[in-house]
């Protein structure tokens, strides 16, 4: 008896507990309620903050406002079916349920817990009461807990339409919109009162991601998920499929496809309106539902330079203008050239047999062709969409007249892209994507490009075959007419550039001049998947893209017959002069919110996942890409870079006490089959930046004169040189151990002898790659002698010891015992070998060890 007593008096007490803790949380809750009554004029709003666009300094860049794009509506003004349209689309239980549906909510944690799409859990109610009262950036339980708490008050003290008309004045539909009537004249170009049904299922089908469905950026997409609202309309008895159909011809008919997603960079002031572009779009990508990037006061700091930026800027609009000068001239030559031959033989036979058809001018052609397309082809094609149901060709062909138009321009304008970024950081300084940046130019082509990179694709390949050891900066390669053979047994012939032969030349030369046949018998020896594995993995291409970017085994990969984004090649190229280490392009540092917080860190995100990667980081070994970046300093030294660097001479500055000093560069330049694309990629110790010249349209060629060289490497060269304008000397970083700098004849690749002459050259090795033999094309009697001094000291080195004797230009010169050094009497005395230059560096004695 005494045992039950306690147990009462303990269930007593914890009932008296949780009754009070239960009551004063519904205290709580129903004071908060409040709120609701106090805020029953929903129609004001708190003011809209534009976000700011700051550049790596601070400086602002630009401003994203959503300039009066809330205008509040009653429902009573708003047609029936887009009050339908939202239900079926949304809610369709909207007008039976308190504020929630045990269903739906059920469906919503299974999918949660099993990391399964099985749809939302929230009402019509719930998303306004979580827009109004909630974060619902919060994925948390206890946020869906809070929004259905005030979904249940906002039942009780609203009517259904008056939670509607909250919902569609308040809700975000995209294109910096809120509310209904400020969407549909965004979309649509007229008020909510005049919206049909289509234009209805396309509004409500922003709710959802107004990025990812915005139909001027991504019609199909709108266009499927339109399909399916209208058709749960008509299932609901709410509208006929006749005016489902009509309405949907109706809307795409009339579509403006030359039309973008963002209308407010036609207005705005912006000093970096592409780069601009790319970090809203990003945005876009990472910030939705109750925070909005036009109106939220975000504070965005990026990581362009505006000073290189303005340089980039001003070099495309230069170059670009360039090139189109220079293509309508040689076109018109070229025409000119035609007319004078085969016209007046047109003309001639025209007169002499009657044959008026054959008096055609291109004009003439072109307004035949378009004027018989409009009146005959496309009404057929019409009939033929619907009567066999293929939308997607009716909409394809919507705006004919003005898609031939663009067509046309595409195929006859040269446009350029270029990308800048640090290597240390992966930060993009600069970004130019096109031409002008309007309305109907927005194609970022350095981010969403997917082009040819012609040779600029070689040097990828060949860190493989410096890796196999199989082929060394030195190693001799026949550049000749060859016949190579693909796998069925089909002959494979390729061409050098200009169709010039070299006979036999070493690898440096090769990869310098970009020559063709040397490429490919390094690519043949190395093997097409080993080539196409390095060149994926320095690309940083995801591997569910790679099926579809032309990655075929096969001779053709070889000169760069693929597709890859300008910003990929960017990323390849930077882990050359990283040291092998892989570098994310990244635009976006962080993001704060109007109260200086930190909202978003992509730079964060991006340096875990790096370190998370660990040693797959490290794509190529640092001896391997100091190796590389040696072999492309040549490219610009006497290579294919040559003319557009001076030499390098371009990138020669002086201090602040007006010493001269040259920062290194290294690169390679590109031009696609046809002259139809043209690359340059270069970096420094401090930038990569790659530069493309091209049509949009496939199919059309430069020419002979506008190549990755005489074009893009111009650009490049006056782009860098004002990049690096007051920046302090800085070498490329040299790994502590396995790379050897050796001087080797220029001719056979081998160590050099005093009859070599001036046929020498320094390049650096793979340490134990580097040649042992004397040079056998220019032979003498002192060969013997140094062959035997140079392998001397390759064992005193091996075995641990201190060099006691050092080659310079084949001559030897030891040192006593004592330190004190004596020439060898084949020496000139004039060597001062121990001074050290004006910038205090020692000196560069070209040893053939290191």
């Amino acid at each position: 008896m005494q045992k039950l007593s306690k147990f009462t008096v303990v269930m007593i007490s914890g009932l008296f507990f949780f009754a009070g803790v239960f009551g004063i949380s519904l205290g709580l809750a129903l004071s908060n309620t409040k709120y609701i009554i106090d805020n029953e004029n929903f129609t004001e709003f708190d003011t809209a903050l534009p976000t700011r666009i700051l550049d790596i300094n601070g400086e602002l860049i630009t401003e994203l406002a959503s300039e009066e794009k809330r205008e509040i509506i009653s429902i009573n003004h708003l047609p029936q079916h887009m009050i339908d349209a939202l239900v079926s689309r949304e809610d369709r239980i909207f007008y039976s349920h308190h504020g929630f549906s045990i269903k739906a909510l059920f469906r919503a944690v299974v999918g949660q817990a099993l990391h399964l799409s099985l749809g939302g859990g929230s009402t019509l109610t719930q998303q306004i009461a979580g827009t109004i009262y909630c974060d619902r950036r919060d994925m948390s339980y206890m946020r869906k807990l809070k929004e259905l708490w005030w979904a249940i008050q906002m039942e009780r003290r609203f009517s259904k339409n008056e939670i509607l008309e909250l919902y569609l004045n308040k809700i975000y539909f995209g294109g910096g919109t809120y509310g209904v009537n400020a969407a549909s004249k965004y979309y649509f170009g007229h008020s909510a009162t005049e919206i049909t049904p289509a234009e209805a299922a396309i509004l409500v089908v922003q709710l959802s991601n107004p990025a990812h469905y915005n139909p001027f950026e991504y019609p199909n997409r709108a266009m499927d998920r339109q399909k399916y609202v209208l058709s749960a309309m008509v299932e609901s008895g709410l509208i006929t499929q006749e005016q489902s159909d009509s309405s949907f011809e109706e809307y795409w008919a009339n579509f403006d496809y030359t039309r973008t997603g963002n209308t407010q960079i036609r207005t705005r002031d912006d000093n970096a309106p592409w780069f601009s572009e790319y970090v809203r779009r990003e945005l876009s990508n990472m910030i939705y539902g109750t925070d909005d990037i036009y109106s939220s006061g975000f504070t965005v700091n990026t990581t362009l330079n505006l000073k290189n930026q303005i340089a980039a800027q001003n070099t495309m609009e230069r170059y670009i203008a360039y090139a189109n000068r220079s293509y309508q001239r040689s076109s018109s030559e070229r025409q000119n050239e035609a007319f004078k031959i085969y016209t007046p033989l047109t003309e001639l036979l025209t007169l002499t047999f009657n044959l008026g058809e054959l008096k055609v001018s291109q004009q003439r052609n072109e307004a035949l062709a378009l004027s018989t397309y409009t009146k005959t082809i496309n009404p057929i094609v019409d009939v033929l969409s619907l009567v066999c149901g293929v939308d997607s060709l009716k909409v394809g062909i919507a705006n004919k007249a003005n898609a031939v138009a663009k067509s046309n321009v595409g195929k006859n304008v040269i446009e350029g892209t270029m990308i800048a970024i640090e290597n240390s950081t992966g930060y993009i300084t600069s970004l130019v994507g096109g031409s002008k940046f309007d309305g109907e130019n927005q194609f970022i082509r350095a981010v969403q490009a997917k082009l040819q990179p012609g040779s600029s694709f070689k040097p990828l390949y060949y860190s493989a075959a410096i890796d196999s050891q199989q082929f060394t900066p030195s190693t001799i390669i026949s550049d000749t007419p060859v016949v190579f053979h693909t796998a069925d047994g089909k002959p494979y012939i390729p061409q050098n550039f200009r169709g010039e032969w070299k006979g036999d030349v070493e690898l440096w030369y090769a990869l310098a001049h970009s020559m063709n046949v040397p490429s490919l018998k390094i690519l043949d020896g190395i093997g097409f998947d080993t080539a196409i594995n390095r060149a994926i993995d320095l690309l940083g291409i995801p591997k569910e893209e790679v099926p579809n970017r032309g990655f075929v085994p096969g001779y053709p990969i070889g000169l760069g017959v693929c597709s890859v984004r300008p910003i990929e090649l960017a990323h390849a190229y930077a882990c050359f002069a990283n040291g092998g280490k892989e570098v994310v392009p990244i635009a976006i540092r962080n993001v704060e919110d109007k109260n200086g917080n930190v909202f978003l860190n992509p730079e964060k995100d991006v340096r875990q996942k790096q370190q998370a990667k660990g040693a797959a980081s490290q794509i190529i070994s640092p001896q391997t890409a100091y190796t590389m970046t040696k072999l492309l300093e040549n490219t610009v030294k006497s290579g294919t870079l040559a003319g557009p660097t001076g030499n390098g001479a371009k990138f020669t500055y002086r201090d602040s006490s007006g010493r001269k000093y040259t920062i290194p560069a290294a690169g390679k330049t590109g031009t696609t089959q046809n002259w139809a694309d043209a690359w340059t990629a270069c970096f420094t110790p401090y930038y990569t930046s790659i530069f493309w010249f091209g049509f949009d349209k496939p199919g059309q060629s430069l020419g002979l004169q506008l190549t990755g060289s005489t074009l893009a490497g111009y650009a490049m060269a006056s782009f860098m040189q004002k990049a690096h304008e007051g920046l302090p000397y800085k070498n490329f970083v040299r790994p502590s151990t396995g790379t050897v700098d050796v001087t080797v004849c220029s001719v056979s690749g081998a160590l050099p002898t005093e009859d070599c002459e001036d046929h020498k050259i320094t390049l650096t090795f793979l340490d134990g790659t580097q040649p042992t033999e004397l040079c056998t094309v220019h032979s003498g009697n002192s060969a013997g002698r140094i062959l035997g001094l140079y392998r001397l000291e390759q064992e005193l080195y091996r075995a641990g010891f201190a060099s006691d004797l050092i080659i310079k230009d084949n001559n030897p010169l030891t040192f006593d015992l004592d330190g004190t050094s004596r020439m060898d009497s084949s020496m000139s005395s004039s060597y001062d070998f121990l001074q050290e230059d004006e910038f205090g560096n020692a000196p560069d004695y070209n040893f053939l060890l290191d």
